[in-house]
């Protein structure tokens, strides 16, 4: 009897070698669509930007029929004019005041007294702080313009207890807009706040409440370090964001009385489209993206200090 021996064992086929030229090109194809989008819809809207900086592009009269390079005369020009110093000058006034004084301290004591509060006192105080937040900022600059105008809801009740009138939007401006930055940013601060604090463990501050220490010291001394990062960050954004806030102060003052507050955005708006010099504004445009930089670059060295 003879056995037959079983047949062998085929081995799969190998796997087709492909470059690595190849398999680059094939797992980008599907990015190339998002890609130029992001291009023509990104960085092409900058780049344009850019190259005006450098010409002298008018909406009307000169520059306006044919665009010339000019070098960096807008620049030059801005930075020995008055009124953009004036302009950097509220710009600072209104973002320290505003955001790193304002928004910062007071978004703090909402997150410290929220932490401790009721659920129901919590609750509520969040939806009013947060409602303020999502508002736009063409609305809240009208309901504070109404608040604090000469025939507004602030002299009414000044009125009713037998005050003299206030005149914040023509004898201070500038800390008029700030005072309604702050309302309508807070929320933001306390909500970055609320949740660094209830990232800290609490076993920590129960340690240094048996050691003795206050509130003051338990908050100095445990809670800061704890969360700097949380401020560092908060304080980084909010003071982006503070820095290009334009819709709130120009239905409010319109940069006014005079240039009283009239901020950088509003600088930059007054030069490319009331004055119809769209070179010039735009290079004005560019240095606030400078001064937003360099805040950046000062908030990410502190980190990078607390770090090491």
């Amino acid at each position: 009897m003879t056995t037959t021996a079983p047949p062998p064992a085929r081995t799969p086929p190998a796997p087709p070698v492909r470059s690595p030229l190849r398999r680059t090109l094939l797992r980008g194809g599907p990015l190339v669509p998002g890609v130029v989008l992001l291009v023509l819809f990104l960085a092409g809207p900058v780049l344009y930007s850019v190259y005006l900086a450098f010409t002298n592009r008018a909406l009307r009269g000169e520059g306006s029929d044919t665009t010339s390079f000019v070098g960096l005369s807008n620049f030059t020009d801005a930075l020995s004019s008055a009124d953009f110093w004036n302009s950097i000058g509220l710009t600072l006034v209104f973002t320290v005041v505003s955001a790193i004084i304002g928004q910062n301290l007071l978004g703090m004591a909402l997150a410290l007294l929220m932490r401790n509060a009721s659920r129901p006192v919590s609750a509520v105080t969040g939806a009013i702080v947060v409602g303020a937040w999502i508002l736009p900022e063409v609305v809240v600059g009208y309901l504070w313009y109404t608040f604090l105008a000469g025939d507004g809801s602030l002299n009414a009740l000044f009125g009713l207890v037998g005050l003299p009138d206030q005149e914040l939007l023509t004898a201070l401006p500038i800390l008029a807009v700030s005072f309604a930055n702050i309302w309508r940013g807070t929320a933001f601060t306390m909500l970055v706040y609320t949740a660094a604090l209830a990232e800290i463990p609490t076993e920590v501050e129960e340690a240094a409440r048996i050691d003795g220490a206050g509130p003051v010291q338990r908050f100095l001394q445990v809670t800061l370090p704890l969360i700097r990062r949380a401020i560092a960050t908060n304080l980084m954004l909010i003071t982006l964001q503070t820095l290009s806030v334009f819709g709130l102060i120009y239905v409010m003052t319109a940069g006014g009385p005079g240039t009283s507050s009239q901020t950088l955005p509003l600088f930059m708006y007054e030069q490319a489209f009331s004055y119809g010099q769209l070179g010039y504004g735009t290079a004005v445009a560019l240095l606030l993206l400078l001064l937003g930089g360099a805040a950046s670059l000062a908030y990410l060295r502190l980190l990078a200090k607390e770090d090491s």
